[in-house]
């Protein structure tokens, strides 16, 4: 769903009614239940229910909820206002979001299959509190509630999980922990308990505590947020930690968002103080390595907060492009790109908007995409996502920038070549310059205000006239205001202005070098270096050694694996020459004409199998001498491990050859004759080349359209399953809802039984065909009935009862619904009064007839007696 509402200011939120959004499907209704369990009246919060349900069915969810809670449980109506201590659950075939402090609910716009109705709340629950959402997943099969969670994060919210090994169903738990957003994992039992605790922090905190993890790619409050307080001491001493490791200096990050990571850590330790971490990190490196990346879990997705990408395309990259001749390449800088999603984003909007454009078609954007963090780097140069991205990405845009890869996607190579992903630290490496666009989105509201005031004019910097800047919904450019004009406020992006007065120079990042570990051997020279004698030798032997050094030890030169030179010995200059532009000393480029080559081979062969090689007889580019090459392996000298020397030993000029005299006429035709017969040859191989090509080309194309129609039938069959296992959860939450309504039913059953054999009365239910439907422990005395006898016609049962016009009464009953009353007697002598009545439904349906027997034997003998006393008073008179 896009987010078109605008969020509410921080300082709104703070005093906003606080709504906790649930998201389950198969398996959820236990799940649900243990958590609703533990909600407590009175708690000040209110709770969105989402489950996956039949949409063809009507819901028992509110009602099977309200048993198991204290609370009130209301299915959501249109728009319905929040109250505390409510619990809301979304109806049958609706889509269920929070906006303007009320719930909606609106006919869902995806196919059955398709629909993500957790996310979709989770996100619009993200837009409506910001740092004040949370979201919880529970039990269920597939990623959705993933996505959802990942923009609670990205708002400062908190996100909890099930504990996979509690749920019924671990694919959506699994899934949310695989996106690295989640702040507590737990049973469902406990996480009202770890809400609250949170809760209760985060108001000791002041109003400046909590916030989201430290994610260069997640949402902020404008630069001009007050500065938080000055940080603890154990906590300056674990960012000096961090810092003298050599990760990054958080010390200008706020410490009220460092600190939500750290207790995250400290939870898993079991330690109760700032102190005793910082304890643990000195001791325990590993742990420093693990803080860092818990600290830079990242939060992107693709097209994230759609409005963005509407504005960038429809206004911002137009107007880039009408400004660059054809051909000439613009430049975009991707700050905090995290796994790369939003970098991607950025290189597909790009070549729609070209290519939509015919005079700019063939032009090119190069994007520098940066992280702090190496493994999100390398995932991101890898480009490979999971199959939950189709929920992202349309399928359209996944069919042309996507190819399938084992479960999931990878971006394609046409829009993988356009981006170069790289390490950088934002706060200590100088930036990227002469930019076109720069999108640094959701990274200011981790950082103090010094250091935001210090970025904005950098960015200013960084950018061409006309530039653009793209920051989080979050952000603003703050007092920044003469350096940058809002092109579309809302969207948050900026212009850079020309200021009539040339600005001040910004404070260029500048990374120094580390100080060096105590005890750690120096880095190895690895420039190209010349050996040069000192101005006043040591002693005689050393100066006789180098004389001797240079005039009789042949040219040669020490280099890596990849060719880099790191040592030059001797003067190589017939050899190798640095190349024109800029300087690269590498093998590879500056050898000359005639040694590269085989250079080159000799490299990987060397590198596949490390033995002395040696290359003979090589000419030199211009001149007649040869000269012959040694590689040798330096696997046994401490120091040049992994390092190759190479050696050029000079040939003495072969032997002018004597001048031959001009050919006579038959050698020439013999060569007429030899050089037709090879351009004969040449045809010959030209035409079967020619052959090979066509025959490889329709090779190729009769590949790809199996290729075509495998990946049409591969979406196919994708749809069909994500369809299947909709309908599967679906029918899960159905099965669950049943299966509570039978256990529910089997106990009235059993109510009622009691209720009847407490009545001692003999009570007999017939169906409309008079066939034995139940019966009471009272009517086997009366009548020979047994378990097996239920469903058999009433006259095959025999009765202890002078009654034979039994079945007639009741068929008389059933034809005209008169109530028959009859006084019989038993074969034993006792008197039962017989009512026979109809059978009624809830619906007033009549559906067979009921039989009681009441034992009158009592009342008949008493009547006996009045009626004999009767006799004789009228017989004395």
């Amino acid at each position: 769903m896009d987010p078109d509402e605008a969020h509410p200011a921080a300082g709104d939120r703070q005093h906003s009614l606080c709504v906790v959004g649930i998201g389950a499907s198969a398996g959820g209704l236990a799940a649900l239940g243990q958590f609703l369990a533990e909600v407590p009246p009175g708690s000040g919060l209110a709770y969105a229910v989402v489950q996956h349900l039949d949409p063809t069915q009507k819901a028992l969810l509110a009602q099977l909820l309200q048993r198991t809670t204290r609370v009130p449980v209301t299915e959501v109506m249109q728009a319905t206002p929040i109250e505390p201590d409510h619990v809301y659950v979304i109806p049958p075939n609706k889509v269920l979001t929070i906006a303007g402090g009320a719930l909606h609910v609106a006919a869902p716009d995806q196919p059955r299959g398709l629909r993500r109705p957790i996310d979709e709340l989770f996100e619009s629950l993200a837009r409506e509190q910001g740092d004040a959402a949370i979201g919880v997943v529970l039990s269920g099969m597939g990623s959705d509630g993933t996505a959802g969670l990942r923009a609670i994060k990205a708002r400062g919210g908190l996100t909890l999980v099930q504990t996979p090994e509690t749920a019924q169903f671990d694919s959506m738990p699994r899934s949310a922990l695989a996106s690295g957003c989640v702040d507590i994992v737990a049973p469902a039992g406990e996480l009202p308990g770890r809400i609250f605790a949170a809760i209760t922090r985060r108001a000791a905190a002041g109003p400046a505590a909590p916030g989201p993890a430290i994610v260069p790619g997640a949402a902020a409050a404008p630069p001009e947020a007050a500065p938080a307080g000055p940080p603890d001491q154990a906590l300056v001493g674990i960012l000096e930690l961090l810092r003298t490791r050599g990760k990054h200096d958080f010390l200008l990050y706020k410490h009220s968002t460092l600190l939500r990571r750290i207790e995250r850590r400290m939870g898993i330790h079991r330690l109760e103080t700032l102190a005793a971490y910082a304890q643990l990190l000195r001791s325990n490196s590993q742990e420093l390595d693990l803080l860092f990346k818990e600290l830079l879990i990242g939060v992107t997705g693709f097209f994230r907060d759609r409005p963005v990408w509407r504005a960038l395309q429809a206004q911002v990259l137009p107007q880039l492009l009408a400004g660059h001749r054809d051909g000439q390449a613009l430049r975009a800088w991707v700050a905090g790109c995290s796994t790369g999603e939003e970098a991607y984003t950025l290189a597909m909007a790009f070549r729609e908007v070209a290519d939509a454009l015919p005079d700019h078609a063939h032009s090119t954007l190069q994007i520098f995409a940066t992280d702090l963090s190496r493994d999100a780097i390398e995932a991101a140069r890898r480009g490979i996502y999971p199959a939950a991205i189709a929920g992202e990405v349309s399928a359209e845009r996944l069919a042309r920038f996507f190819v399938p890869h084992e479960n999931g996607w990878r971006v394609a190579k046409r829009i993988r070549e356009t981006i170069v992903f790289a390490p950088h630290d934002l706060v200590v490496d100088p930036p990227f310059t002469r930019l076109d666009l720069l999108s640094c989105r959701n990274l200011l509201i981790y950082l103090t205000a010094p250091l935001q005031r210090r970025l904005l004019p950098l960015f200013h910097y960084s950018l061409r006239p006309g530039g653009v800047l793209l920051l989080g919904s979050s952000e603003t450019v703050g007092r920044f205001e003469h350096l940058f004009e809002a092109i579309d406020a809302k969207q948050r992006l900026y212009r850079r202005r020309e200021t009539a007065r040339p600005p001040l120079v910004p404070d260029f990042p500048l990374r120094t070098a580390p100080s060096p570990t105590p005890g750690a051997e120096p880095p190895p020279n690895l420039e190209p270096t010349m050996a040069e004698a000192p101005p006043h030798p040591p002693s005689l032997q050393a100066a006789a050694d180098r004389l001797l050094l240079q005039e009789l030890a042949p040219p040669a030169v020490i280099v890596n694996n990849r060719g880099d030179i790191v040592y030059v010995s001797g003067h190589t200059g017939k050899y190798l020459e640095p190349a024109a532009g800029k300087a690269n000393w590498n093998l590879h480029v500056m050898a000359r004409e005639g040694l590269r080559g085989p250079l080159s081979g000799a490299l990987l062969e060397a590198a596949a199998h490390p033995a002395p090689l040696a290359l003979k007889a090589l000419p030199l580019q211009g001149s007649a001498q040869a000269v012959d090459v040694s590689l040798r392996p330096l696997h046994d000298t401490a120091g040049l491990e992994g390092l190759l020397l190479i050696v050029f030993h000079d040939l003495p000029p072969a032997a002018p050859l004597p001048r031959r005299r001009r050919s006579s006429n038959p050698t020439q035709r013999e060569l007429e004759v030899e050089l037709q017969r090879a351009l004969e040859d040449a045809q010959a191989l030209r035409e079967e080349m020619r052959a090979s090509q066509e025959e490889l080309q329709a090779a190729n194309e009769e590949l790809q359209s199996t290729n075509e129609e495998l990946q049409s039938t591969n979406e196919e069959l994708t749809s069909s399953k994500e369809e299947m296992q909709s309908m599967n959860e679906e029918l899960q939450a159905v099965n669950a809802e049943l299966q509570s309504k039978l256990d529910d039913l089997a106990l009235a059953q059993s109510d009622m039984r009691n209720l009847l054999n407490s009545t001692d009365i003999a009570t007999l239910f017939l169906d409309m065909d008079l066939n034995v439907r139940r019966f009471t422990e009272k009517a086997r005395q009366i009548i020979s009935l047994r378990e097996s006898d239920i469903g058999r016609p009433l006259s095959d049962l025999s009765t202890h009862l002078d009654y034979p016009n039994l079945q007639d009464d009741v068929r008389d009953m059933l034809r005209t619904m008169v109530i028959a009353e009859r006084q019989v007697r038993s074969v034993d002598g006792k008197w039962y009064a017989v009512r026979v009545m109809p059978y009624r439904t809830q619906d007033n349906m009549i559906q067979g007839a009921v039989i009681t027997f009441m034992d009158i034997t009592a009342a008949k003998g008493l009547e006996a007696r009045l009626r004999a006393d009767g006799r004789e008073s009228g017989s004395g008179r």
